[in-house]
């Protein structure tokens, strides 16, 4: 039995000669080296490591992803008994491979899922496969794969990220809550009616910030998981679209800010009428707190003959702008603009949200210099005929 591993193949008693996996005559110039039986895939164009033992316990494929993986060159494996070669250990630091004892433990053990090892101070996670010539039979190959824990250390970042965020952000509100609501308990008598009524609408627009908050990670956890539920319905858009004008207009916001073109006639429109609120509040509201000058919202079918029918809503601002460098990284989590503020979660949702529908989003450079989303939600069919 042979391995090819980086351009040699090492046999069962640790000779070792030019060629290909099982024994097979090196390939011609210019084709690839096999591993396996017509596969035309050496182990080294494997994205993860790979290490082989046979059934005497020596490493017979040491590849290239596992020698960056592990810093272990793969001439110092090859030929070496797993134990000495890939000296594993648990968290508690006793040695992997006595520990599970592949070739003497159990007959009907198939392999060990993937786990966090330690390989000389480093982390590396660890699956393990045992080939057998017949079930309970002795183990005839140990094919193990390696992977770096870079990924899950990006992954646990930004959880930690998200979870010193909402710590954050919660603190400040459920500060003045706490705060407002214990002098109103101790001092009821002291304070003039509308005085009363200043710290209680304070407490409310505190609790509707602490709600839209986890409302944010609810949408955040179910996008993630896949489990955002759409239920669609007829939706106006243009009566939506004038609706938040005149909630933003009502919050303090001049009329002629605001500048609406609706290009008629519009398809009709099945969609979540609550999801969509969302996407138009956060855009509206982004381009009211980060723009400049008139905001404009465009409204129209979709007008690419190459998608599918709907309806296109465009929210331009005449700010600064994203710079160009920013575009791609408006839609990830955290992402703020040039002014602070905000959870930085809200444009991640909305695209969650656009593409939960089957819709599309994009940022781009607006006419008279500003930001410019364009999002486009196909006209789908209504809840009740899925």
């Amino acid at each position: 039995m042979s391995v090819r591993t980086s351009g040699t193949t090492t046999t069962a008693d640790g000779r070792r000669s030019e060629g290909l996996a099982g024994g097979q005559p090196p390939a011609p110039a210019g084709e690839p080296a096999a591993l396996g039986t017509g596969l035309g895939l050496d182990p080294d164009d494997l994205p993860d490591g790979l290490v082989v033992a046979d059934e005497t316990g020596r490493v017979i494929c040491f590849n290239a992803a596992a020698a960056r993986i592990t810093d272990i060159a793969p001439e110092d494996a090859v030929g070496r008994p797993l134990e000495h070669a890939l000296p594993l250990q648990d968290i508690e630091g006793r040695r992997w491979w006595r520990l599970t004892d592949p070739y003497g433990g159990l007959a009907i053990r198939r392999g060990q899922p993937e786990r966090n090892l330690l390989l000389g101070g480093r982390e590396v996670l660890v699956s393990a496969r045992y080939v057998r010539s017949r079930p309970t039979g002795p183990v005839q190959r140990l094919v193990i794969a390696l992977r770096g824990t870079e990924a899950r250390r990006r992954t646990e970042l930004s959880h930690a990220e998200l979870i010193a965020t909402v710590a954050h952000e919660l603190r400040s509100p459920l500060t003045s809550v706490k705060g407002f609501t214990a002098t109103l308990l101790q001092k009821w008598e002291r304070f003039t009616d509308d005085q009363k009524r200043l710290m209680l609408e304070t407490v409310d627009a505190d609790a509707n910030r602490v709600t839209r908050l986890i409302a944010e990670l609810l949408d955040i956890s179910r996008i993630d998981s896949g489990r955002l539920e759409v239920r669609r319905q007829r939706v106006d858009m243009s009566a939506a679209v004038r609706r938040h004008v005149q909630a933003q207009t009502t919050a303090g916001q001049r009329p002629d800010r605001f500048l609406i073109r609706m290009l008629e006639p519009l398809p009709d429109l099945w969609a979540d009428p609550d999801k969509v609120d969302q996407v138009l509040g956060n855009l509206l509201e982004n381009a009211v707190r980060h723009g400049e000058g008139t905001v404009t919202i465009e409204v129209g079918p979709v007008s690419d003959a190459t998608s599918t029918e709907g309806t296109s809503v465009t929210v331009s601002d005449e700010g600064p702008g994203i710079p160009e460098e920013s575009m791609s990284r408006v839609f990830t989590r955290f992402w703020r603009g040039s002014k602070r503020g905000g959870t930085g979660l809200g444009l991640y949702i909305v695209k969650g949200i656009v593409e939960a529908h089957g819709g599309t989003i994009t940022v781009g450079r607006a006419p008279a210099g500003g930001a410019q989303f364009r999002f486009s939600l196909p006209v789908a069919t209504p809840a009740f005929m899925i």
